[in-house]
């Protein structure tokens, strides 16, 4: 072969190389490309530094305040969207009914404690009388005692006497003394003889007072024990109507709705004549408290925490920037918490990336307090990666 078809061969070898063999490089490397990717790329998105979002909204706790108990609304205190601080009065009922009610039961607590009073003095006018029936006891004991040893005594001269009766009339038969000595002796025997009677009257006075002090002092006895017994039912209906001057004060502190934080209100929905009942919705409040809702894709969460540094901007203020953090994680992607949640396990199954909401608690600023639940946000979480 001569060097001129050899350099032609060599030409024509080179073009078809060139022809077919770049192009199976090219999509040998695009397979390859494309597997790795394939393979890879969720951990490679959430290995990144930085997890981006526009999936995310301005929040705030919205909160429809309503009546508990039924009246005339007798005054609005504010106007629609006004800004209102915790405590501030919103809507005042008539309340008259209500102070009569809490009047009334007042009254019912004061008359179950001035009866708890009653019984207590009567308790002490019983122990008075227990005393006084003790004291009589004592004293009939002390007379018994007394009269039994004035009865010995009389005793004594009782028989004395008698003895000296018989010895002067046998003088006197015997003409041993006088008429009149015989005559003193029996009048000794029978003033004797009478003190021995008071003295058995005594000791049985006595004894009667005895008995009737005794029977006094039990009968107060039960008496005490019976206002004793009604001590607890007295206290129970003290208590329990202290319960329902508690609840008649409730009810009236429901007749002023107001501000249960720092916010702002909606709509007014009631207006001052306007009979409500339980449960009317009068205005909508809006806590001043904002954080965003961003919903990352669970790919983006493999290094994301609570408290990573986030960077939020609003679609309403372009270009500004608002300093956050992670709040909280949601514990189920946002899917499982709708009315109807997905169900994978019947009929065809096509796989969804899915989302998990991230609370970002945003950092006090006068463009934070601007913002407006529902707005639009990007958000950026820097995971220190």
């Amino acid at each position: 072969m001569s060097q001129t078809a050899q350099v032609v061969e060599s030409r024509v070898k080179r073009s078809a190389w060139q022809k077919y063999g770049t192009p199976l490089i090219v999509v040998a490397l695009a397979a390859a490309v494309i597997v790795t990717i394939t393979r890879n790329w969720n951990g490679w998105e959430g290995a990144q530094s930085k997890q981006v979002t526009n999936d995310a909204y301005v929040q705030g706790d919205l909160t429809p305040l309503s009546t508990k108990v039924s009246g005339i609304v007798r005054e609005v205190k504010v106007n629609d969207y006004q800004v209102v601080h915790k405590g501030d009065l919103l809507v005042q009922l008539d309340d008259d009914d209500y102070r009569a009610q809490v009047a009334q039961a007042a009254a019912a607590v004061e008359a179950a404690r001035a009866a708890i009073e009653d019984n207590r003095k009567a308790q002490e006018l019983e122990d008075a009388k227990i005393q006084r029936a003790l004291a009589g006891v004592d004293d009939a004991k002390a007379q018994i005692t007394s009269a039994q040893a004035g009865k010995d005594a009389v005793h004594a001269e009782v028989v004395r006497s008698s003895q000296e009766r018989t010895r002067q009339e046998a003088l006197f038969n015997a003409n041993a003394t006088t008429q009149q000595t015989v005559e003193s002796a029996i009048a000794d025997e029978e003033r004797f003889a009478a003190q021995a009677a008071n003295s058995d009257a005594a000791i049985a006075q006595a004894h009667a007072s005895l008995s009737s002090n005794e029977s006094a002092a039990e009968a107060e006895r039960r008496s005490k024990a019976v206002l004793e017994s009604e001590v607890g039912d007295l206290v129970a209906d003290l208590h329990a109507k202290e319960a329902a001057l508690s609840v008649a004060e409730v009810n009236l502190s429901y007749t002023r709705i107001v501000a249960p934080a720092d916010g702002t209100v909606g709509e007014r929905q009631v207006h001052p004549g306007q009979l409500v009942s339980p449960g009317t919705q009068v205005m909508p409040f809006l806590d001043a408290t904002r954080w965003v809702a961003a919903n990352f894709r669970e790919t983006q969460l493999s290094n994301v925490k609570a408290g990573d540094l986030a960077e939020v901007r609003v679609d309403l203020y372009p270009g500004q920037v608002i300093k956050g953090r992670v709040l909280e994680i949601a514990p189920a992607s946002g899917s499982q918490f709708a009315l109807l949640p997905p169900d994978n396990a019947t009929g065809n199954f096509t796989k969804v990336v899915q989302r998990v909401p991230v609370k970002i608690a945003l950092d006090s600023s006068s463009l934070t307090d601007q913002l407006r639940p529902g707005l639009s946000a990007e958000v950026t979480v820097r995971t220190g990666r």
